[in-house]
């Protein structure tokens, strides 16, 4: 009976939540995470990858895209089926075991939200370097004023966060289009599309040319990363059972088309030789070398106010996210009792988002925007694989629950999204073992915590 009525919990639509997002809502808020700052700099980290081979770039490009939405659409059906909040960590409690979903939502708390969050923040007034002249310490205070900022915004409701993640969803794609259409139309360079590494230290065999391919996925999904984050509010959008499939598929899809479209821009505009010069002299920011060359001075302007739009909302959208996993994880009772609570009127996870501020502010003093980003990358991998697992078990678990939105292809498409994530976490121990350890030992010290908590609650339950 017990189990039934957890079922019947889970599946129902009954919220204390305020319902204030709708598709278009839904739709800005991934796309106002996922579209930040990578657009204009990443695209260097992947022909580097990628031996600096355009058409590698490109497809690199759109396998990054193809795997954010294979896995969207597991998340779709399984945020349909269970619309609650904690996205990821209800489903991973469900699906394994009730430590599989804290420690998810333990490396979020840790690595994965502030992460983020400290990420943006530090490279929004980056971006501003070359106007400004800020140093680094001017740049990591202006980072903690605009993380502290945006909590304090975000702290008075999610209505006035999805209205904030509206209308830089809206600002941040005027300058990209900009950009985007001048180096299409006004560019005159045919970009070379071959699939041969141009700069390798020796004959490149089959194997070394998919391990380079993977690896620059890995760069892609930096600036896809992101997508997950819209089940974790689920209970807070109207109609999520129509709602959250539609505005995973409409986001990631065009958010792909967008990225490969725009470095396929770039390759119209910018001569091979000037991009291999700028990238050889430490230059990463491809995009402002465009708006230069094709509309002067103000290009560079325009670019700018994109980045700074970009990465503004993307930060509103972290912070105002994330609040939701660890109030999942409170609610289940293995974390903080605080964080469980909703504020009485604005109805928010208060302490878990002033928690995360400060969590924020502490990795902005004490680490480095490229330490930040490795990290976030592969711990999302890891769970994004365990995640899309769970769609198989929970046919076989769950067979008779409500699914309105269901994976085509099922079960074959499925188990690729599954092995494409896990191919990515192996190539990433291979290519970049730091960042693998750290964030497998995360989950270690998550499972004591969550051991400590778990007698805790045993103990509670015995006095009950």
């Amino acid at each position: 009976m017990e189990d039934k009525d957890r079922l019947a919990e889970l599946t129902s639509e009954k919220t204390e939540f305020k319902r204030e997002i709708g598709v278009f809502g839904g739709v800005s808020i991934i796309g106002g995470i996922m579209i930040g700052s990578g657009i204009f700099y990443l695209g260097s980290y992947v022909l580097m990858r990628t031996g600096m081979s355009e058409g590698l770039a490109l497809l690199s490009w759109i396998i990054g895209g193809i795997v954010s939405l294979l896995g969207g659409l597991c998340f779709a059906e399984l945020g349909a089926s269970m619309p609650k909040a904690g996205g990821m960590t209800v489903y991973l409690n469900e699906a394994y075991h009730p430590i599989i979903g804290f420690l998810n939502g333990f490396s979020s708390w840790v690595i994965g939200g502030p992460g983020s969050i400290a990420g943006l923040a530090i490279a929004l007034p980056t971006a501003l370097k070359a106007f400004t002249n800020m140093s680094d310490s001017g740049i990591k205070i202006f980072a903690v004023v605009l993380t502290v900022g945006l909590t304090i915004y975000n702290y008075f409701g999610v209505k006035l966060g999805s209205i904030l993640q509206n209308i830089s969803m809206i600002a941040k794609l005027v300058p990209i289009a900009i950009i985007l259409f001048a180096a299409l139309f006004m560019g005159k360079v045919t970009p070379d599309l071959g699939l041969a590494p141009v700069v390798s230290d020796g004959p490149v065999s089959f194997g070394k040319l998919l391990s380079m391919i993977a690896f620059a996925v890995v760069a892609t999904l930096w600036a896809y990363e992101g997508w997950t984050n819209l089940n974790t509010v689920t209970e807070e959008m109207k109609e999520p059972r129509k709602n959250l499939p539609r505005a995973l598929i409409i986001a990631i899809g065009g958010i792909t088309v967008l990225y490969t479209i725009f470095n396929f821009a770039i390759y119209r505009a910018l001569p091979f030789e000037d991009i291999k010069t700028m990238i050889d002299s430490g230059d990463y920011y491809l995009g402002t070398a465009v708006a230069k060359n094709l509309l002067g001075s103000a290009g560079a302007i325009i670019v700018t106010a994109g980045m700074i739009i970009s990465m503004f909302g993307s930060l509103n959208g972290c912070i105002l996210a994330f609040p939701r996993t660890y109030y999942a994880m409170a609610a289940e009772g293995h974390f903080f009792p605080g964080f469980a609570k909703l504020h009485p009127k604005y109805k928010i996870p208060h302490q878990a988002l002033i928690v995360q501020g400060v969590f924020s502010v502490i990795l902005i003093l004490f680490q480095t925007l490229d330490q930040l980003t490795s990290l976030v990358v592969f711990t999302g991998m890891l769970y994004n694989f365990l995640t899309v697992i769970a769609v198989i078990i929970f046919r076989k678990k769950f067979p008779n629950i409500e699914r309105p939105y269901k994976m085509w292809g099922y079960p074959v498409t499925v188990i690729i999204t599954a092995l494409l994530f896990l191919g990515l976490v192996v190539n990433t121990f291979i290519d970049d073992p730091r960042s693998a350890i750290i964030g497998i030992c995360v989950p270690v010290v998550g499972a004591i915590v969550y051991i400590i908590f778990d007698i805790r609650l045993k103990k509670q339950n015995k006095k009950a």
